[in-house]
């Protein structure tokens, strides 16, 4: 059997010159013929773990997916690079099908994308024809859809338990993008794969942003928003469909560029809506979630959800849609308490008590996930089992400022309230009992007891928002029984007996959205900066390739390689050679007339190539993690080199003073400005010693005993300095 080198075929149908994540393992494993689990998150690049392996290994690979419009998209896609494949599903006529499948028997296709009740259809017709042909691999994606724990369980994947019986020497490849442990140990038991090399990669998707943003004025924040990212496409996720309809209609006497989306349109609309939107006609999608599933459009710059989503793997599969090509990108949720309620009812499964309670359960979680405060991206990345230290810099919660606050005595009182009620019961009747309430639920023998009232001067907003602080701190936990109720945890005993002291965060400037930056790290290798004109040039050149070529713009040539080109200014068919995502297809087809735009702007413009400098960081070694510096820092960065002061940088980006000393204080740490701009030498010393008596628990309290001749962006600078010095 003749297997064409991995790499090279990398490097001739899709223009990379090496694989990410755990695509290279995933293609190995394959090749070999073995089985393979592959849990990536959206525009992580699950689709090259098969793609590669199909055009290396003769025969067909046949790809089981459940969206048609992820069909459409992949072939499209795959065509442009010059890959004879096609897709079979009922979109297509009869004729058109008959067609594809004399392909298949020639052997004239090297993928074919099917949906799984195909398989199914005519008691397995096309499965006994697999039998008869040459076939490579059988990829499955989106397949958390084949267990019943999964978020999305489709009936007709079952039916795919019975390839492996059917096809022992052939490797399944499963692909999802999102799965809890116990999904995933049902795909490979439901899929009877054998001793399949499980492949999980990071679930952190660091060039999205997240925010939380109250439901109060909601319409005039989202367009407000919309007009600050006028050239881009994003998505608005509502409940129910007149809920897109009518947050459409409102838009569009706005004169946004949008149109709503749901199941209960006619399919003929629903497709042409569709193709519009990822042929950039339309800007924004209002939708429900029946939108967006395999949708491969990778320059949706933002996600909005007007609505909360029903569990943590939806909300994460959803944003998932911005930013697939790994630019700049944001996620909005617009949070009320009264969502939780309005999706309670969905979430009851009729005859099902244990799937109800399961679904209450990951509504609960995602109730937890908007009204915590703590680092949203460390919240999603542990409930998916992986740790992360927090401090993103790139979600709202990271990028607010706050004043700490000395709980201890509070928290005391609560973990003493479970304490005295033998950690029987839920956080609604402790705090009651805690607040000395007289209702039924507190009984006499509840009322003897010491720490009953001793936390009536709160109120209970103020222990509900403690409570959850304590539990995300695990200095108390909630336990997952059907009636959940409050534990005491090892923390909480050094809290009651051990003198540990507690802090919350209060909130002093909350952190919005904001507009998205130029500036865009390149896996984590180099960093450019975009001539914006240049782009906006390129974007039109392969519009009008899309429009002769029938093919969303994105399937010429996606943003990245745009603004690479825009960045580095090639200007030798050498040069542009080197710009990812540059096959030898497309170097063909569409090389010489983006060669000639980009040489006739830099000869106007009198620009020379900076391709030496590309080449040169291509083989440079990743930065250490402490020297990285995030986007909206690095645009503060930029602004402070170019001689603005404070005060001028808070009004160009149109933020606080207070944000802007917070990024200043953070590039401090990150050795990118010297402290001694801010602060005189004589003034860090004092500081320095002041906080090395009070510790860096509080700036309040070292801020108290300077006096007002210190600011606290002085205190926050010299803390800075000292972090960085160790």
């Amino acid at each position: 059997m003749i297997v064409a080198n991995p790499i090279e075929v990398l490097q001739k149908y899709f223009g990379y010159n090496s694989f990410r994540l755990q695509q290279a393992k995933a293609v190995e494993h394959v090749i070999n013929g073995n089985d393979v689990f592959v849990l990536m998150p959206t525009g992580g690049g699950k689709s090259l773990c098969y793609q590669v392996p199909a055009l290396a290994l003769p025969g067909t690979a046949i790809v089981i997916s459940p969206l048609i419009a992820l069909m459409k998209d992949q072939v499209d896609a795959l065509s442009a690079n010059g890959v004879s494949c096609a897709y079979l599903n009922s979109s297509l006529s009869m004729a058109a099908q008959v067609d594809i499948v004399d392909r298949l028997k020639a052997g004239r296709l090297k993928l074919l994308y099917i949906a799984p009740e195909k398989l199914n259809a005519e008691n397995g017709a096309l499965l006994n024809l697999f039998k008869q042909l040459s076939i490579s691999l059988f990829a499955i994606d989106e397949a958390h859809c084949v267990s019943h724990w999964g978020h999305d369980f489709r009936p007709d994947y079952l039916f795919l338990n019975q390839l492996k019986s059917s096809f022992p020497k052939i490797p399944i490849i499963a692909l999802t993008a999102s799965a809890d442990d116990v999904t995933r140990k049902d795909i490979v038991k439901q899929l009877r794969l054998q001793n399949p090399a499980v492949l999980v990669s990071s679930f952190n998707r660091a060039n999205i942003s997240y925010y939380i943003q109250p439901k109060q004025q909601m319409f005039s924040k989202i367009v407000s928003y919309i007009r600050e990212h006028a050239q881009e496409s994003g998505i608005i996720y509502c409940l129910s469909r007149k809920g897109t309809e009518e947050l459409a209609a409102k838009l569009q006497a706005q004169n946004i560029s949008t149109h709503f989306y749901h199941a209960g349109m006619n399919p003929s609309e629903r497709a042409l809506v569709q193709e519009n939107f990822i042929k950039d006609k339309i800007k924004i999608i209002v939708a429900t979630i029946a939108f967006g599933m395999g949708i491969d459009k990778s320059n949706v710059r933002y996600v909005i959800h007007a609505d909360l989503p029903k569990n943590i793997e939806s909300y994460y599969q959803e944003t998932g849609r911005a930013g697939r090509d790994g630019l700049p990108s944001e996620a909005i949720l617009f949070y009320s308490g009264g969502d939780v309620l309005k999706m309670k009812r969905f979430a009851m499964v009729e005859g099902n008590a244990a799937q109800t309670e399961l679904m209450l359960q990951k509504l609960q979680q995602m109730a937890d996930f908007a009204e915590m405060e703590s680092c949203r991206r460390q919240y999603l990345m542990r409930y998916f089992g992986e740790e992360h230290s927090g401090n993103c810099n790139s979600c709202d919660y990271c990028l607010s400022t706050f004043d700490e606050q000395d709980v201890t005595i509070e928290a005391q009182k609560l973990l003493s309230a479970v304490y005295r009620l033998n950690e029987r019961y839920g956080k609604i009747l402790v705090i009651d009992f805690l607040r000395g309430s007289n209702g039924a639920r507190i009984t006499e023998q509840m009322r003897a007891l010491p720490t009953y009232g001793k936390g009536s001067d709160k109120s209970k907003d103020f222990w509900l928002h403690l409570s959850r602080q304590l539990i995300h701190q695990r200095l108390l936990q909630e336990s997952n029984d059907n009636y959940s109720v409050l534990k005491l945890t090892d923390g909480s005993r050094e809290v009651l007996y051990k003198g540990k002291k507690v802090f919350i965060a209060q909130l002093k400037e909350k952190a919005v959205a904001i507009a998205t930056p130029d500036i865009q790290e390149m896996d984590g290798l180099t960093s450019f900066i975009a001539d914006n004109d240049l782009f906006q040039l390129l974007r039109e050149l392969r519009r009008e390739h899309a429009e002769q070529e029938n093919v969303p713009p994105y399937v010429v040539f996606s943003d990245v390689t745009l603004k690479e080109m825009a960045a580095y200014y090639p200007q030798t068919w050498e040069e542009i050679g080197q710009i990812s995502g540059l096959g030898v297809f497309k170097m063909d087809k569409y090389g010489a007339s983006f060669l000639k735009l980009i040489a006739d702007y830099c000869k106007h413009n009198h620009i020379e190539s900076r391709m030496p400098s590309k080449q040169s960081k291509k083989v440079a070694k990743p930065k250490p993690a402490k020297e990285s510096v995030s986007d909206t820092f690095e645009k503060t960065f930029h602004l402070y080199k170019e001689g603005n002061d404070l005060e001028e940088i808070a009004i160009i980006r149109k933020l606080s003073k207070t944000t802007i000393e917070g990024h200043l204080s953070e590039l401090v740490f990150l050795n990118k400005i010297s402290p001694y701009q801010f602060v005189p030498v004589q003034k860090m010393q004092i500081i320095t010693n002041v906080v090395l008596q009070k510790g860096m628990l509080s700036l309040r309290a070292i801020k108290d005993t300077l006096g007002d001749d210190y600011s606290y962006f002085e205190i926050k600078v010299t803390i800075a300095f000292m972090k960085l010095q160790g």
